[in-house]
């Protein structure tokens, strides 16, 4: 049961949590797959952009470690790295990776696409009226999501519930760790300067659950439409965030 009383802070998932998960995989990826290629092409030169370029490269280079099927990379011209930049990043798109690279360059896509006003960040209806009831009870609220920070802040700051940022006191993504490794959330609770039971993070997904349990976080496993059907029997649940009991 959640100790309501030990809570400081709220560690929030974005997909099937706060956001619904059917956004991510029918409108996010695919805007990102499609705008892709015009991306690499725009800003294949710029030296942001080349950084990325440099960690996909070493992403590549370990996946061949791993699997057989890795795409082709050639750097001998402009034309054929741009080629090899977006069949391997495609590649990854297919098999959901949470490669850090490739979530940098999606959230660089999804920017252009906000700017323009072709997306429009979701979330559940329940969120902001959480994110203002937490603010006015004095618990800090932050985000961790395998998406990048920018591809977070995108999504909250241009909701269907208008700009949410004032409301969240910071964003983490796998820069901190992966999300099913229970040192992350030992990293997240370190720079909260908090203790582990004082946390409550609730995702869709139980292997970040137990991750974060831990390392010492309280846990809710959150029941959104939409959201696989898995055995949460040991798992406190909610289906809104207007279940917790706070």
């Amino acid at each position: 049961m959640i100790d309501a009383q030990k809570i400081r802070s709220i560690l929030l998932d974005v997909e099937g949590t706060t956001t619904p998960i059917s956004f991510v995989y029918d409108v996010l990826i695919p805007y990102a797959s499609k705008n892709l290629e015009r991306y690499v092409r725009e800003h294949s030169r710029d030296d942001a952009f080349r950084a990325v370029v440099a960690e996909l490269y070493n992403q590549r280079e370990a996946d061949k470690t791993r699997v057989s099927d890795v795409p082709d990379w050639s750097n001998d011209t402009e034309r054929a790295e741009i080629a090899s930049i977006v069949a391997y990043c495609r590649w990854l798109m297919a098999r959901d990776s949470k490669a850090f690279a490739l979530k940098s360059l999606q959230g660089k896509i999804w920017q252009q696409g906000y700017r323009s006003g072709e997306l429009k960040g979701q979330v559940f209806e329940d969120v902001p009226r959480a994110l203002k009831g937490w603010r006015q009870q004095e618990k800090r609220t932050y985000i961790y999501s395998s998406g990048s920070v920018l591809a977070q802040k995108l999504i909250f700051s241009n909701s269907n519930h208008g700009d949410l940022t004032p409301l969240l006191n910071g964003f983490f993504d796998t820069s901190v760790g992966a999300k099913h490794e229970s040192s992350s959330y030992g990293r997240i609770a370190a720079e909260l300067d908090l203790n582990g039971e004082q946390v409550l993070f609730i995702s869709d997904a139980t292997k970040e659950l137990n991750a974060a349990r831990a390392a010492g976080m309280q846990t809710v496993f959150s029941m959104r439409p939409g959201n696989l059907e898995v055995n949460i029997s040991e798992y406190d649940s909610i289906q809104s965030f207007d279940d917790l009991p706070f």
